[in-house]
């Protein structure tokens, strides 16, 4: 595991510091070179949340990850660096289905002149470090912002030509347990977004693509085009033009991409 291959592969090319320019960049360049992508999940490879088995994937083979894989690849990073880094158990939509969803997403905090969320795992909307305090910005196309909520939890929330989406947390020392215990749960449930659906996502800019089932989708701060995937083959070309990703084992999961599709949207396909 060498702090240089993991700066060539974000493509940064400066002298890092444990400052805040350096945590900046390093947020920025991660998130828009890595992927957010399950492609592991559906296609029944366990995921690990071992630091080495994360370098090997998302550096050496340069594939992307989810949360525990890009957060942690992340934290290890900046601890190398000389950050002052914790881990943080957050809950996907704790505000619509409960505690139960807590473990189900890995954040980080950074101390410096003041805290930072950190996060280059939840997809992409969060471009640079964001101050742990009650605000708000624009990382277009997304408009996030921090908010406290009862229980002593903050709620992180972004929105862009949607419904909103959050995930809520507490400025507290990761359960590591619970964290493993959910990632194990998000790899093998039948009840698991990542085991129901291909999820695929990346930053470009202030762009966002998404490969979610057999639907392409660019956003930006106009609007959003969608295109869906008329082969398994146009899958495999999608996954690589987009996110510059090479798995050519994702055809065999077209007929059940296509199955899910089809119960999800019927006539509206």
């Amino acid at each position: 595991m060498k702090l240089s291959d993991y700066l060539s592969r974000i493509g940064y090319s400066g002298s890092p510091q444990p400052d805040l320019p350096t945590l900046r960049a390093l947020h920025v360049a991660h998130a828009q070179a890595v992927p957010f992508e399950n492609l592991d999940v559906q296609l029944r490879r366990p995921v690990s949340m071992d630091p080495s088995a994360i370098y090997e994937k998302l550096v050496t083979r340069r594939r992307g990850g989810w949360c525990y894989e890009q957060n942690g690849l992340m934290g290890w990073a900046l601890r190398e660096i000389g950050f002052d880094v914790s881990r943080l158990c957050a809950g996907v939509m704790r505000e619509a289905a409960g505690d139960g969803q807590l473990g189900n997403h890995l954040c980080l905090r950074v101390n410096l002149d003041r805290p930072y969320l950190v996060d280059v795992g939840f997809g992409g909307s969060l471009l640079e470090p964001l101050p742990l305090a009650i605000d708000g910005r624009v990382d277009a196309p997304y408009r996030i912002e921090l908010s406290r909520i009862d229980g002593g939890y903050w709620r992180f929330t972004e929105q862009a030509h949607s419904d909103p989406f959050s995930f809520d947390f507490k400025d507290a020392s990761a359960d590591e347990a619970l964290l493993a215990a959910k990632c194990e749960w998000l790899q093998v449930h039948a009840e698991s977004p990542f085991v129901r659906n291909l999820v695929v996502q990346r930053r470009r800019g202030d762009t966002h693509v998404t490969v979610r089932g057999r639907v392409l989708t660019t956003m930006n701060a106009v609007g959003t085009d969608k295109r869906l995937l008329a082969s398994a083959d146009e899958l495999v070309d999608a996954l690589r033009e987009n996110f510059q990703l090479e798995v050519p084992d994702v055809r065999s999961l077209w007929p059940a991409i296509c199955e899910r599709h089809e119960a999800l949207f019927g006539e509206r396909a």
